[in-house]
């Protein structure tokens, strides 16, 4: 793991693209070919260019720039970029309505729009200020002058006129330092927008600081080294990809590949055996459909697990199997945004398969608790990640029921976390922000959880979804759901 002098994406883009130099940071696959191979020397030179083009825009630091494309190599190089002239990065998932794209732009006040030849199709009728920028990031060309260096145009279009706007020209570490302001830690680096599970749609402010804290926490749970190859599978405006699968692993030197196709499964299952990635994040619905779609019923047709003294054999022909189809280097494979389920969880503890399950939310940054592969009990999410304070309160009893380390276990609360990695608060909304800490400085998560006598966490449902039931019982939709999946005649 990389050394940062500061915690500051700016830091992180010349320390990676200096140390790494000629190693492979990002690539592209399709239908079988892998292209658009940049090294993190080519992507330090991209990413100073697209910082000096907002600003020959006319940008000021501060301004709000939003991300509105699919998984490419050359959206880390806007996202940086943006982050390196002092910028702040609003990603926006490419699959957002026009109507939510438009009212998100119109609450962050953006100075620039970055889309690309597909995404920009959806916003024929957005109804942005046409004197706003619209930055198409997959249209960025090189070529060789003479003096031996290379001139780089983008196209741009402002006012509904399209034009090929040249990018500064030269190398890494030679542009005048007066282009980019300096970075603090503490300046807000991305404002995320997500409905998540806190209410109508808010603005998360994230900090330099909240993200590199975050992204050096995940970097000890994985283990990712300059030899490992990651395959993006989540939208990178999420937080979970965006730290986990982009910046821990830029930290690391290791390579990114981005899929050019729809995320269908034979697709993605092709990809994977081409690329064989060492390291993968996902939601859960990817397994659970892998487990059930492969596994059972490889499961049922298999004579050795008819019977209960041979089953064990046939469970483990097919953990095997499990393996293949994720190309068999799998060494991390991390699982967030919900639970997983019981009976698959089950069977990928049995076949020792090397899943690392955690929890968070988006204004965490979004890691809370985690875990490395097989050092945690079936249906925890681990245990609350270094420098990051967690505890469980009782709104009933109104008062603190437990920590980390305490022998309350199994006592059930709400979910606050205090740390380096909690947002700096709601864009624009400070009613939101003083709502969604309390008085003391503790983010409410709004989960119901309890830690075990081993400081791991479980993780119930949401405080505002529990069902009390007659005789005092709270039930939550979450393990209710979990239960019908588990039903065979569901």
């Amino acid at each position: 793991m990389m050394n940062l002098e500061r915690l500051t994406l700016a830091e992180l883009n010349h320390k990676a693209a200096a140390k790494f130099k000629n190693r492979l940071a990002f690539a592209t696959y399709r239908e079988g070919h892998i292209y658009n191979r940049i090294t993190y020397r080519e992507w330090g030179i991209r990413t100073r260019r697209f910082g000096g083009l907002l600003r020959t825009l006319g940008l000021h630091a501060g301004d709000r720039v939003m991300i509105l494309a699919e998984n490419r190599p050359e959206w880390p190089i806007a996202y940086f970029g943006t982050a390196l002239g002092g910028f702040v990065s609003v990603p926006v998932l490419p699959d957002c309505s026009v109507e939510q794209i438009k009212t998100i732009g119109d609450h962050a006040g953006i100075a620039a729009l970055c889309i690309t030849e597909k995404t920009g199709l959806t916003l024929i009728h957005g109804g942005f200020d046409p004197a706003i920028p619209l930055i198409y990031i997959d249209t960025s060309t090189e070529t060789s002058n003479e003096q031996g260096g290379t001139a780089a145009s983008i196209l741009v279009s402002i006012h509904g006129q399209k034009k090929q706007l040249p990018l500064w020209q030269g190398g890494l570490g030679k542009e005048p330092e007066t282009w980019f302001p300096e970075i603090q830690e503490e300046d807000i680096a991305s404002i995320l927008y997500t409905s998540g599970s806190t209410g109508h749609s808010k603005g998360v402010m994230l900090s330099h600081r909240n993200m590199l804290f975050m992204a050096q926490a995940s970097c000890s749970l994985m283990h990712i080294f300059p030899r490992d190859r990651l395959l993006s599978m989540i939208p990178l405006a999420h937080t979970y990809e965006c730290i986990l699968g982009l910046l821990a692993a830029i930290m690391s030197g290791a390579s990114i590949t981005y899929l050019a196709q729809p995320l269908a499964p034979a697709v993605l299952l092709a990809a994977i055996q081409a690329l064989r990635p060492t390291v993968m994040v996902t939601a859960p619905s990817f397994i659970e459909n892998l487990y059930r779609d492969r596994i059972v019923p490889a499961l049922k047709a298999n004579p050795l697990y008819q019977f209960p003294l041979t089953r064990f054999l046939a469970i483990h022909i097919a953990g095997h199997k499990l393996m293949a189809a994720l190309g068999s280097s799998i060494r991390f494979f991390g699982i967030g945004g919900a639970s997983l389920s019981p009976e698959v969880e089950t069977f990928l503890r049995k076949v020792q398969f090397p899943y690392a399950p955690a929890y968070g939310l988006t204004e965490t940054l979004p890691l809370v608790a985690g875990t490395e592969p097989y050092r945690f009990p079936l249906g925890s999410a681990g245990k609350p990640l270094k420098g990051i304070e967690l505890r469980l309160f009782s709104h009933t009893h109104n008062r603190v029921l437990g920590i980390p380390g305490t022998s309350l276990g199994h006592t059930e609360g709400e979910i606050q976390v205090r740390g380096p990695q909690v947002m700096l608060g709601y864009y624009r909304d400070p009613e939101g922000t003083r709502e969604a800490f309390t008085a003391d400085g503790w983010f409410r998560t709004g989960d119901v959880g309890f830690l075990d006598p081993t400081g791991h966490l479980f993780i119930r449902g949401r405080l505002n979804a529990m069902i009390l039931g007659p005789l005092g019982e709270q039930n939550y939709p979450e393990a209710i759901t979990a239960s019908l999946m588990e039903d065979p005649l569901e």
